[in-house]
This record gives C-alpha cells, structure tokens and sequence, in this order.
C-alpha cells in the first residue's frame, strides 16, 4: 500500500505547497492553504501517447455544429445565442435561489427537442428530483437520472448513454477514487473539472456544472476551475423575492454584458420579457426623490427607477448607505453636487437605492441619481414623464451616454414623453421625431435641474 504524505493547496488559485503558511506566496491570499494528503513515490511512469492529428484551420466546418437553443430565451441570451457542441459551463449561485430548477427546466425544453439528456445529482435522490420535475410540468423525450458521487461511476454512465447534455449538480460532491482527498477539496474540484472538460471536448457534448458560493458570493473552490470552464454564469437575487437575474462574468462564445430576468412562481422559474415594466415601481408618476432612467444591460435597455431619501442628519458624521450603487461613486456625485450646484449636502443623511434590485454598473445613470438626491433634499418631485440619461463630469459637465437613441425607444414605447441627455448626443440621433419622444439637450448637472425646476 502506497504511503501518504501531506501538501497544503491554496483554495483560491489551487498551487500547492510542502508546507502551512500564513499567505498563500502564489496569489497573495491569506488563511487559503488547505491540508491535503496525497500517495509518496515518484512519478509513475509515463504511458506511450499516440501522436496527434494535425488540422488545418480552413479545413474546420463550422456549419456543422450550430448553436442549439435551450427552450428559454433568457438562458440563451447570458450564453451567447444559445449551447455550443463541446462546451463546460459552470452555474454558480447562492443556495436556493433556483439553479438546479433553471437547469431541470432546460433539460425538459432540451430532451423534447430531441436532445439525449444525463442529469447527475450527487446531493438529491431520484424520487427529489422527480417531485421537482412533476412540480415543473415534467420531463418528456430522452431524459435519465443518476444519483451518484463517484467520477468513476459517471464517467462510466456517459461512454455508455453518449449524451449530448450532461449536467452535473454540483461539482463539489463529486470525487475520484483515484485520489485520497474528500470530495469538495481543491484537488478533487480540479481533478472532476478536468476529466469533464476532456469527455466534452472530445465528444461535443455540452455540460453543465453547478457549483457552490461562499459567504462573500464569490464561486467556491480554486480559482482554476474557473480558467477551465468556458462560461461562468452567476444567479442572483433574494431567495425570498420573486425576482432573479442571471449573468455571465465569463464567455468564450460571448459577450458578458447580457443579463437575464426571471420571476420564480409556483411552476419554476419565468422569463421576464418586459424587464422595463417589471423594474419600474410608479411606471412614471411623479415622486419626491424618484428618478427613471434608461440603462444598457448588454444590447437590451431597461427603465430603472432611482430612488434617495436625504434627511437632517443627527450626529456629527452624515450617515451614506446605498443599494445597487457604487458607494465610491456616490460619494464623488455627492461632491459635485456641494460644489458645483450648491446643494448643502455635508449637513444631511443621503440614502440611495435601486427599485428592483438591479445593480447599475454604468456611467449614465450619474444625472438620475443626481436628480433623485436633488429631488429629495429640495422636497420637489421630478416632473411626470422624464427619463435622465447622462455621465457627470467632476466638473459637473454632461457626457453623453451610448447607444442613446436605443435607450429613446424603449423610453417612448412605455409612455415616457420628455428625455434629458447630454447636447452631444443630439449628433448621434438623427431619427428623433420619429421615436415619439421630445429630448431636451444640456451642458451641464446645473442646466439640467434648471430644466427639471424651472422656478
């Protein structure tokens, strides 16, 4: 029997190392390096490698191999247009929020059209998942479950069923017997990632691996697993709202600006199609301290309301607390506000927040949180029907926000009559009579609450 030595890997990158230390020397974390056992010997010997085949790039046919939709527009937008042959997935997510319902519902969408479907669960059993299934509304065509830890056993259950779906749910259960660590650790992670990723490669099936968070929301395991991959989608939202959104912070076979909207009823999850709609609060009334405008999220524009909550602050340092708004960036907008409009701000307890949990990552939604902070501190409510789109300068300049004629249309399509933008958009926008709504143009933060109030 082979004797067992011990190394300590790091949980974030997964180098390893002879001994414990404090910081990990490879990616500078600290308190990351686990023990691990692991056989002592040498190296085994190496296994004769038949030489490879050399392909010329012009000789690859493309066409062979569409994108196959999963069922659920939402889903195929975040990949890119849908699953491509060969390709590893990992769909990460806090617990509950409805991963393994998303992936159960595209397996049905996927095995009624024909697709051969292997669905192996290493934390449910057979009669869980077929409850959730019945709950789901059922699954029909060529559809099979396996309930198994094992790397052996599921590699076994794919050469002998040949899916062309595989999903794992979750990556960490797994483990190879191969190897003498627990399953969840970084080696074995790694090693279940790898031998996946090669099955594949090699035979074009799609797979999809669940994988779980830790308590900051970040992807457990090293962080090779996800260089592995080819696209790392992240669920969120609250597991006790209804809401969800799905985004991808890597994808080999698209973009990552895409985001998907899903609503969690009794039969699943639900697709949001009109995001505007479900994200806006008032759908446009007047309120003190709202203000809607129109955000990019990949090539879909959504209506957003801001709203801000300014107060007489009681102690000696104002109270600044945001939701779904960079706090560093709040703070420079704060100190615009102060300096070039003459808002009395350092007195008073700014709050900000975004109705729908949507987190706004973009510049141009600077001139509506301005406005909504404006609003609430002057007790005077933005007028009915304006939509704000614009940058702020540190020298309350306005700049202009992309693809602003796009935003314009999703604005006039939900009843909104009035945009205010920044005057150099109005060079970009040659169609604005006939998007329905009449955009007002202005220099800068000034000029714009002067439109907005004008006494």
């Amino acid at each position: 029997m082979a004797k067992l030595g011990v190394r300590f890997v790091c949980s974030e990158c997964g180098a390893a190392q002879a001994k414990w230390m404090g910081r990990c020397p490879d990616c500078g974390r600290w308190h990351t390096l686990v023990e691990e056992a692991v056989e002592a010997g040498g190296p085994k010997a190496g296994r004769a490698v038949p030489a490879p085949r050399l392909v010329r790039l012009e000789e690859i046919d493309l066409s062979a191999k569409p994108r196959r939709s999963t069922g659920i527009g939402e889903l195929d937008r975040v990949l890119g247009g849908g699953l491509v042959a060969g390709a590893l997935v990992l769909l990460g997510g806090d617990p509950g929020i409805g991963k393994s319902t998303l992936l159960l519902q595209a397996c049905a969408h996927l095995a009624a059209a024909g697709e051969k479907v292997l669905y192996a669960s290493g934390e449910e059993s057979l009669g869980q998942i077929a409850l959730r299934a019945g709950r789901l509304g059922g699954v029909r065509g060529d559809f099979h479950l396996l309930c198994e830890t094992s790397l052996e056993a599921l590699a076994q259950a794919v050469e002998s069923s040949k899916p062309t779906v595989l999903v794992v749910d979750s990556v960490q259960t797994f483990a190879s017997g191969d190897l003498p660590s627990a399953p969840g650790s970084v080696t074995q992670v790694r090693e279940v990632a790898v031998r996946l990723m090669a099955l594949a490669k090699s035979s074009g099936m799609v797979v999809f691996l669940v994988g779980h968070v830790t308590k900051d929301g970040a992807l457990a395991g090293p962080r090779v697993l996800e260089h592995l991959v080819d696209t790392v989608l992240t669920f969120e939202g609250e597991r006790h709202q209804a809401f969800r959104m799905l985004r991808a912070s890597k994808n080999r076979f698209g973009g990552t600006q895409e985001l998907g909207l899903f609503e969690m009823v009794e039969s699943g999850l639900k697709p949001v199609e009109s995001a505007s709609e479900y994200l806006l609060a008032r759908s446009g009334r007047s309120a003190e301290g709202c203000a809607v405008l129109v955000a990019m999220e990949g090539t879909r524009p959504l209506l957003v309301e801001v709203q801000s909550l300014v107060t007489p602050s009681h102690y000696g340092t104002p109270q600044r607390a945001s939701n779904g708004v960079d706090p560093y960036r709040l703070n420079v907008l704060y100190a615009v506000l102060e300096k070039r409009v003459g808002l009395a701000l350092y007195s008073h307890d700014v709050f900000v927040s975004v109705a729908g949990g949507l987190r706004l990552e973009e510049a141009a939604s600077d001139l509506a949180v301005a406005a909504a902070v404006a609003s609430s501190l002057k007790g005077r409510a933005v007028p009915d029907g304006w939509v704000l789109c614009g940058e702020i300068g540190l020298g309350g300049e306005l700049r202009p926000a992309r693809q602003a004629e796009l935003r314009l249309r999703e604005a006039a399509r939900l009843g909104f009559k009035r945009a205010l933008l920044a005057r150099e958009d109005a060079k970009s926008m040659a169609r604005l009579g006939a998007l329905g709504i009449a955009a007002v143009f202005v220099q800068d933060v000034e000029e714009a609450f002067r439109e907005l109030w004008p006494n």
